[in-house]
């Protein structure tokens, strides 16, 4: 690590939340153990003491739910196209000045999040000044998954067996021959100039052929790296990963 070359990183994580979603609607104050699902998102991104943390909300039925667990909520404009949008939105309403010269999103779907994984992503940026956004993988042999298109695969430059430079994201099979295939795990660490021009540019043509907007960074040239991790974190999408991630809490069978 160059500590003496690396400008200091000041992070703050923010967790998007909006009530919509097409296949779990309410989905941020889905009930887990008397708990809403957002909150132990938050209360996990408390425990990586990386940064302050907030929620960005597209609702105030959010914020009030926040706040009541005495955390701290921003709300956004229910229109911005995405979370990034969001996070962006929250970030500049809290910290004109650009105080935090680092931002963290966290989705707001991971209540089973391991706090270290925050902090994976942050180290990359620490270790790596040429990087804008740092990101993680976790290696699969699973040919399920890796023939999903659901499953997001990045094709990585490795710089060691722990952290590989992205040269593409990609909803197909990929790479091809023998070696690791790397799911794609959707949290970011992002240098707040590197955000801010990831939000000021306009979709790509790959990032709307595939449907991922890291794309947009790279087709403008911005540097994606990635630290590996051993174990996917599970989101939650559906009623029944949910179910799972109740049981996964509360130390309950399915």
């Amino acid at each position: 690590m160059n500590s003496d070359k690396t400008p200091h990183l000041n992070p703050i994580v923010v967790i998007p939340a909006r009530m919509a979603s097409s296949r779990l609607p309410g989905k941020p104050l889905a009930d887990i153990g008397g708990v809403p699902m957002i909150v132990h998102v938050m209360q996990r991104a408390v425990t990586a003491n990386v940064g302050p943390v907030m929620v960005a909300c597209a609702e105030s039925e959010i914020v009030d739910t926040v706040q009541g667990f005495g955390g701290r909520a921003i709300l956004t404009d229910p229109n911005l196209p995405s979370g990034t949008d969001r996070v962006r939105a929250a970030v500049q309403i809290v910290d004109p000045k650009g105080e935090y010269n680092c931002v963290v999103n966290v989705q707001g779907d991971l209540p089973t999040l391991d706090p270290l994984t925050i902090s994976a992503t942050v180290n990359v940026l620490v270790e790596e000044p040429a990087c804008d956004i740092a990101t993680l993988v976790v290696a699969t042999d699973n040919e399920r998954e890796i023939a999903d298109p659901n499953v997001v695969k990045a094709v990585l430059a490795m710089q060691n067996q722990d952290k590989g430079r992205a040269l593409y994201f990609t909803r197909a099979a990929a790479p091809s021959g023998t070696g690791p295939v790397w799911h794609h795990i959707g949290l970011y660490a992002y240098r707040r100039a590197a955000l801010d021009r990831f939000c000021a540019l306009p979709p790509s043509p790959l990032e709307k052929r595939e449907r991922l907007e890291q794309l947009r960074a790279l087709e403008a040239g911005m540097r994606i790296d990635a630290a590996v991790i051993d174990t996917a974190l599970q989101g939650v999408d559906t009623p029944e990963d949910l179910k799972r991630a109740r049981a996964e809490i509360l130390g309950t069978t399915l």
